[in-house]
């Protein structure tokens, strides 16, 4: 985890219990005889991560709808973390640092974590409807995040920042998580894959659940990533650093060559949280 991150030394459960007294119900000792919660219920990963908006971001409120993606906030922080580290010496002395998450989703956590970690002023498009309904409630829910996040619809899918990034304006970043797989099929296998490893039965696969537009698309992450690439060059001198994460590393080579072509800076940001290991993909257009 990147060093500034609080989680880095875990949580206590109990302690966040105390700012969201609903997760007390789902802790339990394991067979270490430490306290923990049960991963495979979708309703324990929900309050432990509202729980931890509450305590350590001093968001009021937090709902994520019924089989949307819930995320774990450590790892969310990571990328808002690294993404600092990126931006701090060709943004030191601004006022206000614009950012703009592509793909904010229902739970709108990128937005919330930058506007309440470094006071950012944070935007998120989105091609879902309900989703961008979803993300404007969140907000709604927490008025001192009114002047610090605002959540767009995109209408058109075969766009990614036209139509969001409106003429004039100017973001000191972009940001995505991006669909990782290519079908629903793939996004299943994958799903009975990590209940394999948990060792837990397929009727809890709602844990691992998440819209269409959240789990898969066509050509999955790799083919994403290179129509975001292509038509990041049309808004070159609107954005400081385009980012995104690239989630299989082999996927990179692809992308490097892809960006070396565009004649575009670019360098990759390794993301470790435990056995996890992710990467930041960042290029930026010399003016």
């Amino acid at each position: 985890m990147h060093p500034k991150n609080i989680h880095i030394k875990g949580y206590d459960l109990r302690e966040l219990a105390k700012s969201h007294s609903a997760l007390n119900k789902y802790i339990k000792i394991n067979e270490h005889e430490k306290e923990t919660i049960d991963f495979a219920n979708p309703d324990a990963v929900f309050h432990l991560n509202k729980a931890i908006l509450k305590a350590d971001y001093q968001i009021s409120d937090w709902k994520v709808p019924a089989n949307y993606l819930c995320p774990p906030i450590p790892g969310r922080a990571d990328y808002i973390h690294f993404l600092n580290d990126l931006i701090e010496d060709e943004t030191s002395g601004k006022s206000k640092i614009k950012g703009l998450d592509i793909g904010v989703g229902a739970n709108c956590i990128y937005p919330i974590l930058g506007a309440q970690i470094y006071n950012w002023k944070m935007f998120g498009s989105d091609i879902n409807l309900a989703s961008v309904e979803a993300a404007k409630a969140n907000v709604r829910l927490n008025p001192a995040l009114s002047d610090k996040i605002e959540i767009r619809h995109q209408g058109d899918a075969s766009n990614i920042f036209k139509d969001i990034i409106k003429p004039n304006e100017y973001f000191d970043f972009t940001m995505c998580n991006p669909p990782f797989h290519a079908s629903r099929e793939e996004a299943e296998s994958s799903n009975l894959k990590k209940l394999k490893n948990l060792e837990l039965s397929e009727d809890i696969r709602l844990n691992f659940g998440g819209k269409s537009n959240e789990l898969w698309c066509n050509g999955g992450e790799a083919l994403f990533i290179k129509r975001m690439i292509k038509e990041s060059i049309s808004y070159k001198e609107q954005v400081g650093w385009f980012t995104c994460l690239v989630s299989k590393k082999e996927n990179l080579v692809k992308l490097k060559k892809q960006l070396t072509k565009l004649k575009a800076e670019f360098k990759v940001i390794p993301m470790n949280q435990g056995q996890k290991k992710s990467r930041i993909l960042a290029w930026k257009y010399s003016n």
